[in-house]
């Protein structure tokens, strides 16, 4: 029997999994799984830090539909919560809690789902392929830390359960992050010609940026790429010249840019006043609607919540484990579709609908029956 969506989610709530401890998460649903069939195992790429994969059928003729979302959270914040972030706490339709919205809300359907088709179908033609990830709010380590599991399997395509509230999404942005640090040559304040200046340096070459164009044009779903310098910081005391400073760097990319050469050319910009180097590198990943089995989810997803899809379609701005996961496997026809709103993702009082979460646990458990069964 599939466990209560909204119970799941509670219980995956309730374990702190802020830069940790998702293999104490996956502890939760590991049971569920395998008491519905499946084959479950866990790859940690640091201790306590887990990515689990359960398959169900993998060895029938046709490739398995992958689902995958991630049980690692972001920080609280300092902003006090009017919700206790780890209870969650049902407050009329809405859900409160770390994590609800982004995204174990879109595991717990995830996993509801799929042990509903695992326990209601007969002799299926596809199974299916569960990858719970742990550490993808800080690149998808955890993702690429089972790609040794996962490499070279059979796949049939990958749903991503983050938060679209309930919209199918064709895909998202790349991400490129970049520190760039300048060094120097301390001195005493007070004679500041002795040394060399590393924040002036550093502000110098952050400066260029702001005026740094991109030639792609913009994708129709996804925009034009961006830029943001979001930290800087130097020196270690007001009275000292510093002699090192180091900014980060967010770029957001589109399909088709090469992450290489935009780290090229703002380099040559900098010059030898800065150095790059990439924090995360993951690209852009998209899917022409006009696939068949994309298609197919939209339609579903259309049916079970009464919204229409538009006629545009949509991607997200934020990054997935799509971005590790489809090329490892195989380049698969790849949708984001889960219960979260976009907006609620890493807010103070993060919320997610409860009749959207049910209704993600009915798309998917469609989307997967009509993969599986002859």
């Amino acid at each position: 029997m599939s466990p209560d969506v909204l119970s799941l989610t509670r219980e995956l709530v309730a374990v702190d999994t802020i830069d940790h401890d998702e293999s104490r998460t996956l502890a939760v649903v590991a049971p569920h799984l395998e008491e519905a069939g499946f084959d479950v195992r866990t790859v940690e790429h640091e201790p306590g830090r887990g990515t689990l994969i359960a398959e169900w059928h993998t060895d029938a003729q046709t490739p398995p539909l992958c689902l995958s979302g991630h049980v690692d959270t972001v920080p609280l914040g300092s902003a006090e919560w009017s919700h206790d972030p780890f209870r969650a706490e049902p407050d009329g339709d809405r859900l409160y809690g770390r994590g609800t919205t982004d995204m174990k809300g879109g595991v717990a359907a995830i996993v509801c789902a799929a042990i509903g088709v695992a326990t209601s179908t007969r002799a299926p033609r596809a199974g299916l392929r569960l990858v719970l990830t742990a550490a993808e709010e800080t690149g998808s380590h955890g993702a690429r830390g089972a790609l040794d599991v996962l490499r070279g399997k059979p796949s049939g395509p990958l749903l991503i359960a983050e938060p679209t509230a309930g919209a199918v999404f064709h895909g998202h942005k790349g991400a490129l992050w970049l520190s760039a640090r300048a060094e120097g040559v301390t001195a005493h304040g007070s004679m500041p010609h002795l040394g060399d200046n590393a924040v002036y340096k550093l502000a110098r070459a952050v400066g260029t940026f702001e005026r740094f164009a991109f030639t792609e044009q913009a994708h129709p779903a996804m925009g034009a790429p961006t830029l943001n310098v979001g930290t800087f910081h130097g020196g270690l005391n007001t009275n000292s010249v510093p002699d090192s400073a180091v900014a980060t760097v967010d770029i957001r990319t589109v399909p088709g840019q090469d992450h290489a050469a935009i780290t090229d050319r703002l380099q040559a910009r900098v010059g030898d006043d800065a150095a790059l180097e990439a924090l995360i590198d993951l690209p852009a990943v998209w899917t022409d609607p006009a696939d068949g089995w994309a298609a197919s989810v939209a339609a579903i997803a259309a049916d079970v919540t009464g919204r229409p899809q538009g006629s545009e379609p949509r991607a997200a701005t934020y990054f997935t484990d799509a971005s590790v996961l489809a090329p490892a496997l195989g380049g698969v026809p790849t949708v984001v579709c889960g219960p979260g709103e976009p907006e609620l993702a890493h807010v103070t009082d993060e919320w997610v609908s409860i009749a959207k979460l049910r209704e993600s646990e009915e798309t998917i458990r469609r989307v997967a029956a009509r993969w599986c069964e002859a």
